[in-house]
């Protein structure tokens, strides 16, 4: 809980963009979690960096949550403030680059794109969240992931520092993650490397990746994106649907029959079914292979 005197500083400093004892189930994709303490939304930099700065001086946590993708919030909610940079949608062509706000969606970065014959992007066709979650989850697929396009990305630190411009080669990116960003840390926005092309081009290759989504993963229900992060060497859909695990349901969740790496949500679901059906598959995974199903998606709040 957010201590009183906290409470009131955040509610002066941020007025209607904040609120109290927020539910978080229509914020995440999946449609699951309990309450947060307090869900904010700063309208600029000034505002964000105020934010931070305040939950830092009173020690409360705060944390950026995107559009709720690759996002589980316990049942019993989550302490401290969600961050939702949802204001922050500048979108523009700068010599070369685009140069995109945290709060840019995954659909208007590629219409962008497509509309202007931009190559180098189409990768993100189909992956959902925002540009700020891409960034610190290095988002991909394949071979091609974010790291292989930013140029630059700019920070409010934790304790309201900044914001400043961070350059490429002063980035670590790992797979699904960006280990220089320090916990608490927030992503404003993003400079990503293009190439000039034509919109039809574009626009043919944006439509192939889309299609193959389409095919292979269950785009049309309530889902989380992808579990669990790929083992070295292998996929781990394919090591849960050959363990027989297809179709398996705990509750209102079902592992996906079109995706065996996707959790979908079939009506009435709690993040106790989530986690009991992740831990179900990373139990017969390992009798089965040995290998330890690390998952991608993040799990906050408090365990009930």
């Amino acid at each position: 809980m957010i201590p009183a005197p906290a409470r009131e500083a955040l509610r002066q400093a941020l007025g209607g963009a904040i609120r109290f004892d927020a539910e978080t189930r229509r914020l995440t994709s999946l449609g699951v979690g309990g309450p947060a303490d307090a869900l904010a939304t700063p309208g600029d930099r000034q505002a964000l960096a105020r934010l931070l700065a305040l939950c830092a001086d009173h020690g409360v946590p705060c944390r950026p949550i995107g559009r709720g993708f690759n996002l589980l919030v316990h049942d019993a909610g989550v302490d401290g403030v969600l961050l939702l940079l949802s204001l922050f949608k500048v979108l523009e062509e700068r010599e070369g680059h685009v140069f995109a706000e945290a709060g840019v969606s995954h659909t208007r970065l590629t219409r962008f794109c497509r509309e202007r014959g931009l190559a180098g992007l189409e990768f993100g066709a189909g992956i959902p969240g925002n540009l700020g979650g891409w960034v610190a989850m290095n988002a991909g697929i394949g071979d091609r992931e974010v790291k292989d396009v930013v140029r630059e990305i700019e920070i409010v630190s934790s304790d309201g520092k900044g914001p400043r411009s961070v350059g490429r080669a002063d980035l670590e990116f790992v797979y699904r993650s960006l280990r220089s960003l320090a916990p608490g840390d927030v992503v404003v926005s993003a400079l990503l490397a293009v190439e000039p092309s034509t919109p039809q081009k574009v626009a043919a290759r944006i439509d192939e990746l889309l299609e193959r989504r389409r095919a292979t993963q269950p785009l049309d229900v309530p889902s989380c994106g992808s579990v669990f992060k790929n083992p070295p060497g292998g996929y781990a859909g394919q090591l849960i649907e050959e363990a027989g695990l297809k179709g398996a349901r705990e509750g209102g969740v079902m592992i996906s029959p079109q995706h065996a790496n996707f959790m979908v949500n079939t009506g009435g679901a709690t993040t106790g079914d989530v986690l009991a059906l992740i831990e179900r598959a990373q139990d017969e995974v390992r009798r089965q292979t040995g290998i330890e199903l690390e998952t991608e998606v993040r799990i906050i709040g408090r365990p009930s």
